[in-house]
């Protein structure tokens, strides 16, 4: 009898795990390769007729949330977007035809608690029939910023990145153009299509969020690396200076490098940096080299992949480097943000965070929070550093080269703060070089404040914007303003604390 019983429960354990390999294997083994394919409409409809949480900011406003379908028999939610195209650029779409973007891809697994830890918590739900097991998301971006961050931009082409620079946590980003998810979520297919197609076919790639999936020449902000690497190298101190002259010839070539509008400029690092000379930078980065150059560059994370918490952002780069030691007239270019330099926005603004936080460059991140249905806490991101591309001495003597700009340089025009707040910045025109429109450029500015105790680091370009007889798009007088605007809204105005 006992044997009997045994042969039975082996068998029964046996047959167990059978069925536990096979559910494992199709649910989970192969859930990518049969999500994929065209034909599984069970699957869309199942994730469409399941609940799915809010994304909210760190103000507690609603970006994203589900609402009853009215119109599809076949679809018991909509995604609705309250905020329009405000937050899209982060929070993304979430479609039954088209799939799911951003906030909405990266974190669907907690807005329909699919985590392993939602799924635990919900047992006792599921047993007294409630099925509803979503979780939220919430943001660190705040809706006044971004709203403010908005207003500031207006129909300009560019984006606004704000971040502490302490943490790494962003507080607006907001990019235009931009698209209203709105405006294709709830359609039937042709409509909806047609939608997606327009946005994608439009000047400015709308869906891809500029201030952190693109990147564009930075100019002369990016002196504020060549002066960090120079520094760092012993090729730059406090003392260091530079003969006054209006053209230099590098190495290999005899087509001289002139400063921004032919001007003669020269005169220890603070003048330099303040007035934006190019020669002393292309010079500087001559004497380092290509090696200690390419290598400084990548101590502040060019070259990498930006580590946020959204998926697909871009890549900031210097360009090919491979026989750049056969053209140094490049490699000077190169050093004052010219030629083949590409940075994304964001990284701009991590780059002023790293000089505003004593050299340490945060990992970046959107989302602050996840919670489960009954609001008890799934994850919290730990502020985590990413690189230290300089020291704290090199960062406070940046830092000191940066109020200089403010007091008496290229932004002493547009960003005295309320209050007597003391800000830090560096300005950049990145002129296209476009020899049938030779006034195009890229308009920057990165700047941080209070400069003695930061709270906040902005980075804010201005795409393809057009000198004219009456007004030359630098970056301290078009992005300048701008920079300043959400610097005072954050420090003093309706957005202080």
């Amino acid at each position: 009898m006992n044997r009997s019983i045994r042969q039975l429960a082996l068998g029964l354990m046996a047959c167990y795990v059978v069925l536990f390999v096979a559910l494992n294997y199709w649910q989970v083994g192969q859930q990518e390769e049969l999500g994929a394919k065209f034909d599984n409409t069970r699957q869309i409809l199942r994730e469409f007729n399941r609940p799915r949480g809010n994304i909210i900011t760190a103000d507690g406003v609603v970006v994203a949330r589900s609402l009853p379908d009215t119109v599809n028999e076949n679809i018991d939610f909509v995604r609705d977007y309250p905020t329009g195209d405000l937050f899209a650029n982060v929070s993304g779409y979430f479609t039954k035809d088209f799939g799911a973007t951003q906030v909405e891809r990266q974190y669907g697994d907690v807005l329909v608690g699919s985590t392993a830890t939602q799924q635990v918590r919900g047992l006792g739900d599921l047993l007294e029939g409630n099925t509803d097991n979503s979780g939220t998301v919430q943001l660190t971006l705040r809706n006044d910023a971004q709203n403010a961050a908005k207003s500031a931009l207006g129909d300009r082409e560019g984006s606004i990145t704000v971040m502490d620079p302490t943490t790494g946590a962003i507080i607006a980003m907001y990019s235009n153009p931009t698209y209203d998810p709105n405006t294709f979520v709830s359609q039937d297919f042709e409509t909806a299509q047609q939608v997606i197609t327009d946005l994608q076919n439009a000047d400015g790639n709308p869906l891809l969020a500029q201030a952190y999936q693109e990147r564009f020449m930075p100019g002369s902000t990016f002196k504020v690396v060549t002066t960090g690497i120079g520094l760092e190298a012993g090729v730059l101190s406090r003392e260091t200076s530079f003969p006054r002259e209006r053209q230099y010839i590098p190495p290999q070539t005899n087509d001289p490098i002139q400063n921004y509008n032919g001007s003669q400029c020269g005169g220890d690092m603070a003048e330099v940096f303040r007035r934006s000379c190019n020669i002393p930078f292309a010079k500087t980065a001559i004497e380092l080299g290509v090696d200690r150059f390419v290598a400084g560059t990548e101590a502040w994370g060019i070259g990498e992949e930006l580590p946020i918490d959204l998926p697909r952002p871009a890549t900031s780069t210097i360009g090919d480097t491979e026989n750049l030691d056969q053209m140094l007239p490049l490699l000077a270019i190169r050093g004052f943000g010219q030629s083949e330099d590409q940075m994304v926005p964001l990284h701009m603004a991590m780059v002023a965070s790293a000089v505003a936080n004593d050299g340490k460059m945060m990992k970046p991140y959107v989302i602050e929070a996840t919670f489960d249905k009954a609001g008890r806490e799934l994850n919290r991101t730990e502020p985590e550093v990413w690189k230290m591309p300089i020291s704290a001495e090199t960062a406070a003597l940046e830092t000191e080269f940066m109020v200089g700009v403010v007091e008496s340089g290229t932004a002493s025009c547009c960003l005295a703060l309320d209050g007597g707040i003391q800000a830090a910045a560096k300005t950049g025109t990145a002129e296209l070089g476009i020899a049938s429109n030779p006034d195009l450029s890229h308009a920057w500015i990165v700047a941080f404040a209070p400069a003695e105790d930061p709270q906040f680091a902005v980075s804010v370009v201005l795409t393809d914007v057009q000198s004219t007889q009456d007004v030359s798009a630098t970056g301290g007088r078009l992005a300048g303003p701008i920079a300043e605007t959400m610097l005072n809204f954050l420090l003093t105005g309706q957005g202080a604390s």
